[in-house]
């Protein structure tokens, strides 16, 4: 590590993740035209990812948060998910995109989908930046992707190694003993 960046190499640039996240705008304006939009973000992970796509919508939205935590401090996930902190408004009747930084087992984003069914939202979509789909243990509909990434553990944009690297404008795989296991 030097200088607070770690080993690796660097999977998306800032110009990379900034084209893509303005084509997933571009189609969830599209398809939300006329629609009131609440935009749900998974924390922490995904609230870089959250704020510029909100930026380069093209219609009106409302934002909410959810923080999970199914990793802690280590770089694979337990497979049990708590929620740390629910969402503030009620989405009965509302449509919801639900805005996660990265999908890899599935069993974090099929959990909070199925959560979010049951309060009854009009309509639930998913938006996520990283698809990992080499580690995926469950099924998830993902109706908005920006990137398939390969199977290796990534910081950078809003992802983290034990709290660390979310800061980085890209999206770095990491190198060496810091990114044995995978996220």
């Amino acid at each position: 590590m030097h200088d607070g960046v770690p080993q690796g190499r660097i999977l998306l640039t800032a110009e990379d993740i900034a084209g893509r996240v303005w084509e997933l705008a571009e189609a969830v304006s599209r398809d939300h035209e006329g629609r009131d939009l609440l935009l749900v973000g998974v924390l922490t992970g995904a609230f870089v990812f959250l704020s510029d796509l909100a930026r380069a919508l093209s219609i009106p939205v409302q934002v909410d948060f959810l923080a999970t935590s199914s990793y802690g401090n280590a770089t694979s996930s337990s497979g049990v998910v708590r929620i740390l902190k629910d969402l503030d408004r009620d989405v009965k009747g509302m449509d919801v995109l639900l805005v996660e930084d990265i999908v890899d087992t599935g069993l974090t984003l099929a959990y909070l989908q199925s959560l979010l069914r049951t309060r009854g939202p009009a309509r639930l979509r998913t938006c996520v930046l990283l698809d990992k789909t080499g580690r995926r243990q469950v099924p998830v509909h993902l109706d908005y992707c920006g990137f398939t990434v390969p199977d290796v553990f990534l910081v950078g944009y809003g992802l983290d190694h034990a709290e660390r690297y979310r800061q980085l404008p890209y999206i770095l795989a990491l190198e060496g003993d810091q990114g044995e296991a995978t996220r």
